[in-house]
């Protein structure tokens, strides 16, 4: 673990994969083909509480969906970038925009497709229901499964070892005791 809370306190952005991640994997198709997902509200926090903590916020995912876009902007997601093929080139694209080092962006993912990108960053995390590969290759390995507060979780890791947990408490407890 000492190797993971190394990489984490180096962490300026946290990039997510949606399905099955930031979602339980469950698709619901109506039948005018319109597609519905569920986000879990505990890691909607969690990316809030990076936003307190001054950690960036990036979303990179194959499918395409107008639900994520609003999710993404009530969360103030820094990057979201859907329909992507080729997701390492994103994460290219992102770490020269911000101009980031790889060691300095974290990804959580699941399946097969972010393979190329968990082999890119300085800290990667895998679900705990994620394929087996994703979990062999990852730094940090959830205990909660996608869409059930892995990446709350996965944050939290990040603020605990950045020394930043302390600090984002007092800022909730203002935000809630303050107006």
């Amino acid at each position: 673990m000492a190797d993971e809370r190394k990489r984490a306190r180096l962490i300026k952005m946290i990039i997510m994969d949606v399905d099955g991640t930031l979602t339980d994997g469950t698709l619901v198709v109506l039948p005018d083909g319109e597609e519905i997902k569920s986000y879990n509200v505990k890691d909607g926090l969690g990316i809030l509480l990076a936003h307190l903590a001054g950690i960036k916020t990036g979303i990179i995912t194959g499918k395409t969906s107008r639900a994520l876009e609003s999710r993404a902007a009530k969360l103030h997601v820094d990057e979201l970038h859907q329909g992507i093929l080729d997701e390492k080139r994103a994460l290219e694209g992102i770490l020269e925009k911000y101009g980031l080092q790889s060691e300095e962006v974290a990804y959580i993912g699941d399946d097969l497709g972010d393979l190329e990108v968990i082999r890119s960053v300085g800290l990667a995390a895998a679900v705990a229901d994620a394929h087996p590969l994703v979990k062999q290759i990852s730094h940090f390995v959830c205990r909660q499964e996608g869409g059930k507060g892995a990446v709350r979780e996965f944050i939290e890791f990040i603020l605990e070892s950045q020394q930043k947990w302390g600090m984002i408490q007092e800022k909730v407890k203002d935000l809630f005791t303050s107006g």
